[in-house]
Formats: C-alpha cells, sequence, structure tokens
C-alpha cells in the first residue's frame, strides 16, 4: 500500500476562467477550480454541460479560448515570451507538458495487436526512453496493482471491457504523471463489469493519487470524492465536499439534477 502523497502548499492545479468557443458556439464560460496534491475531484453534471471538454482542455488535446491552466506553478499551453506578450509553446514543448497528465478515455484506445503488457510497456519505452526490460518491469507493476497479473499476455480482444480499461487505467499509471484525468471511465462498459474498475478507482484514490473523475455514476462521487463540482452548460453552478452537495445542494440546478439522476 502506498502512502498517501503529502499535500503541498497551494494547489496542484490550479484554473481560472476557463473557456472554449467553436465559432460563436460557447462551450465553457469561465470555468475555474482548484486541485490540491492527492485530492480525487469528481465533475457531474448532464450530458453536453461541458465536463469532458473541460478534461481535454487541461492538457491541451483541445486548446482552450481563454483563461489559465497552471500545474505546480506552470502555466500549461504558453508562457510570456521576451517581450511580454504571451507565446504558445509548440507541439515538442506541448508534448512534454501532456505527459505531465495521465488520460484515461472512455473507450479504452489499447493497440489491438499488442498484448496488455505490451500496452503499457509502449509509453515508457518510446516516450520516456526507458529501456526495453525497465520499461517491461514497470509494465507489470503497474498491471499487478489493477489485479491483472495472470492476464500480461493477453490482447484485447482476449479480454473483457473491465478488464480492458483496467489495462488503460494501469497504461496511464506507467507514466508516473502527476495527476490523471478519467472521463466516464465505466459508460462504455457492461453494467456487471463496472465494479471492477470503480473498485481500481477507489483503491487509487485511497492511495492519494491525485485524479479529476467525469462520472455519472454518483454512487462512487459521493463515497470517494474529496470535492464535487457540478456542472451545466459550461459553468460550474456549485462546488462542494460531497456529503453537503448531495445532501443539501445550495442551486435549484443542483437539486433538479440530483433529484432525477438519483431517483432512476
Amino acid at each position: 500500500m502506498v502512502s498517501p502523497a503529502p499535500r503541498a502548499e497551494g494547489p496542484l492545479l490550479r484554473v481560472r476562467d476557463l473557456r472554449k468557443s467553436y465559432g460563436a458556439r460557447e462551450i465553457l464560460k469561465g470555468v475555474s477550480f482548484d486541485l490540491a496534491r492527492g485530492e480525487t475531484l469528481v465533475l457531474i453534471g448532464p450530458s453536453g454541460s461541458g465536463k469532458t471538454t473541460v478534461l481535454r482542455c487541461l492538457n491541451h488535446l483541445e486548446h482552450p479560448s481563454g483563461g489559465e491552466i497552471r500545474l505546480a506553478g506552470e502555466t500549461i499551453g504558453g508562457r510570456p515570451g521576451p517581450d511580454g506578450r504571451w507565446r504558445p509553446l509548440g507541439e515538442a514543448e506541448l508534448a512534454g507538458q501532456r505527459r505531465r497528465f495521465g488520460f484515461v478515455f472512455q473507450r479504452f484506445n489499447l493497440f489491438p495487436h499488442l498484448t496488455a503488457l505490451e500496452n503499457v510497456a509502449i509509453g515508457p519505452r518510446r516516450t520516456l526512453g526507458l529501456p526495453p526490460a525497465v520499461a517491461r518491469a514497470r509494465a507489470e507493476v503497474q498491471l499487478a496493482r489493477v489485479s491483472l497479473s495472470a492476464h500480461l499476455h493477453k490482447r484485447p480482444s482476449q479480454l473483457s471491457g473491465g478488464q480492458q480499461q483496467r489495462v488503460a487505467i494501469a497504461r496511464a499509471l506507467a507514466m508516473e504523471p502527476e495527476l490523471i484525468l478519467f472521463d466516464e471511465p465505466t459508460s462504455a462498459l457492461d453494467p456487471e463489469l463496472v465494479h471492477e474498475v470503480l473498485d481500481v478507482m477507489r483503491a487509487l484514490a485511497r492511495e492519494g493519487l491525485t485524479m479529476i473523475v467525469v462520472t455519472h455514476e454518483m454512487r462512487f462521487a459521493r463515497q470517494v470524492a474529496d470535492r464535487v463540482v457540478f456542472m451545466t452548460d459550461g459553468a460550474v453552478v456549485e462546488a462542494g465536499p460531497p456529503e453537503a452537495l448531495f445532501t443539501a445542494p445550495r442551486e435549484a440546478q443542483t437539486r433538479r439534477f440530483l433529484t432525477h439522476v438519483l431517483e432512476r
């Protein structure tokens, strides 16, 4: 069991006035929040509220239209030039920043022709430059961490959906990011497989992994989150500790959403 990571002075991640537009269509309308080291932050809200776009903007898979993202004090996506004007980073520099974020997608995005072990080892080997034996050893450790030691040499087609998603989590862990972003990690799974992925995520939260999770699993949000952020229409409506938000939400929009999802 890994001891929880000590929480540093100030937030690990600071997001201020994050905006994203496609032409005249405004998707994010000034989203702000902080994330402490070792904290689990869960984003909830109706479909289309902008939760996934927030995740994709954090590591510039989508380039924000405005606002600021700072990870451990470093601005993500650009920096002031010699003249003081904002200078977007080139792709090579941006790729280096992206490696500080892990990302677990709805669809597992595994290489179908590679085994579980190879899928996890490829990032440390090709991106981090680790020797093949070291990368494979790291992959074995992370696959054991998600209870897949018995499936190292199976290809994705030989694994259940839940097992494939656990391989994807191990792949993110093997890169040793500063935080991991989870985008609806159980939405593509059959109901009987959801629990095995959520159990892994619960264990990671107990270990002190820093996580931001977009999910419709309200029980998970209530049990595991340190803080819950409720979004709708591209904006944060309400945020707070899960017990406060679930038992006594302040805003009418939050109450309507929770009444709807908890009665299903």
